[in-house]
């Protein structure tokens, strides 16, 4: 399995499909990244060398912001959200859905399961 980027990539893939298990990385770039070393896209990820693997790691790494630098990006961007008190920050802080979507109905994946309140008396338990 080769490790590029701290991270293991699956043999049996092609590398085009294998370097998507990078943070960061989509198929698009994986195959922009192919087509710029001069790798076929449609190669083994176990064909290739550990040179080819060393010149993926660093086109990657020189190129675009992947893995542990994207994640600390991505991280700090929301803390400086959350420090200004952005209502964008303050729906992070809150577990609530950032972009907009409606809370009253659905929004079950940021706000967890339902939570059960007890109901209301009606007339008839009053008598």
């Amino acid at each position: 399995m080769p490790r590029i980027l701290g991270v293991d990539v699956p043999n049996d893939k092609q590398i085009q499909y294998s370097l998507t298990y990078l943070y960061g990385v989509g198929l698009h770039t994986a195959r922009e990244a192919c087509e710029r070393l001069q790798i076929d896209p449609k190669r083994k990820a176990f064909d290739l060398s550990e040179e080819e693997v060393s010149k993926l790691a660093a086109f990657l790494e020189s190129e675009y912001t992947v893995e542990g630098p994207l994640r600390r990006q991505l991280s700090s961007n929301i803390s400086r959200l959350r420090e200004v008190k952005a209502y964008r920050g303050i729906r992070h802080r809150l577990g609530l859905p950032v972009r907009g979507q409606r809370t009253k109905t659905n929004a079950r994946t940021r706000k967890g399961p339902k939570k059960t309140v007890a109901g209301k008396k009606g007339v008839k338990d009053l008598r």
